[in-house]
């Protein structure tokens, strides 16, 4: 599948989930081009075997781009006249945002912001953009809609994404863009990130070592599972791309499991598919922590006829299959 003005450019692509949108779109016949910035937030080894295990067998060039620097944004643009762009970029991680809140400022808000001025200097008509369950602050009214206030973040990264889609919103009624943000929920699966509870609890417990639970594990989460979320990506993409008369000017959705489980029976499970005990250490909650997060996604349902479904344990078996055959 091809566009008559370029190849779709999906940013951070060496990341957990840009390299499985990349990979999921070029093996659907899409002409696709990613670029990372291939940091040190956690291991780069991990990015580059990313690179190496889901684009380079699809033939998806990775191009090293600091987003940050407006100067490559345009660069990269002007090289590769992209036609869409999926940006999944970002500095990621809630309580990292609260030691190092400039990286969230300079990634998220700047990066997006040249983002959003290279697609409106090079007529890209259609952007995709990654946004958080974390807009939805510490609300209880659950589960969360699209339409529930967002405007209470309690971290600069929830900050951030809000953000994002306000700067949206804004280029889209003043410049034409169509924006599609996408609230992802606790994604898990291979190739994920080490940060994640679920890649360092893994990781500990096969170990043998101690593992951190905090608010005595009764803090709920709506685990959804990476190959749920590119479904749910990749058919907004399709829908987007093939109906341009559909009018979504500023759109956002939920892409989430809809069945939100405490960590507790997170790590209950984690122990039934790993064969191991886990050793747990409980602390108070943390700042920058929400209670629960909660997907409702019959909007997603309704616009593309899908909503995630994996089960839990499934998942994380399958991620502990990947998990020990990577390590």
């Amino acid at each position: 599948m091809s566009f008559e003005n370029g190849p779709v450019l999906v940013t951070g692509a060496a990341g957990f989930i840009g390299s499985s949108v990349a990979s999921k779109l070029a093996i659907m016949g899409v002409s696709v081009v990613g670029c990372d910035n291939f940091n040190n937030y956690y291991s780069t080894k991990l990015k580059f075997d990313r690179v190496d295990a889901l684009l380079k067998p699809v033939k998806v060039p990775c191009l090293s781009v600091e987003l940050a620097d407006s100067t490559q944004v345009e660069k990269l643009f002007r090289d590769i006249k992209p036609s869409m762009v999926i940006h999944l970029a970002a500095q990621a991680g809630v309580r990292y945002s609260i030691e190092n809140p400039s990286a969230y400022l300079l990634s998220n808000i700047v990066g997006f912001g040249n983002i959003l001025e290279a697609c409106k200097t090079h007529a890209v008509s259609n952007l995709f953009y990654a946004s958080s369950s974390s807009v939805y602050g510490n609300s209880t009214k659950v589960p969360f809609r699209e339409d529930d206030c967002t405007d209470n973040p309690v971290s600069v990264y929830a900050a951030s994404k809000k953000s994002n889609e306000l700067m949206a919103y804004a280029y889209s009624e003043l410049f034409g863009i169509r924006t599609i943000g996408l609230r992802f929920f606790t994604v898990y699966g291979p190739w994920g990130r080490p940060d994640m509870a679920y890649f360092s609890f893994t990781e500990k417990m096969l170990r043998g070592e101690e593992i951190t639970v905090y608010a005595e594990g009764k803090l709920q989460r709506d685990f959804t599972y990476i190959d749920d979320i590119v479904e749910g990506v990749t058919r907004l993409f399709l829908k987007t791309a093939t109906i341009v008369a559909d009018k979504l000017p500023a759109a956002v959705f939920n892409v989430g499991n809809c069945k939100p489980v405490s960590v507790l029976t997170f790590v209950e499970t984690l122990q039934e598919v790993l064969h191991v005990k886990a050793n747990i250490k409980y602390l108070s909650m943390q700042l920058g922590d929400v209670e629960i997060t909660y997907a409702d996604t019959s909007k997603l349902k309704k616009y593309v006829n899908y909503s995630p479904n994996t089960e839990l344990k499934d998942g994380l078996s399958t991620f502990s299959e990947w998990y020990k055959g990577w390590v």
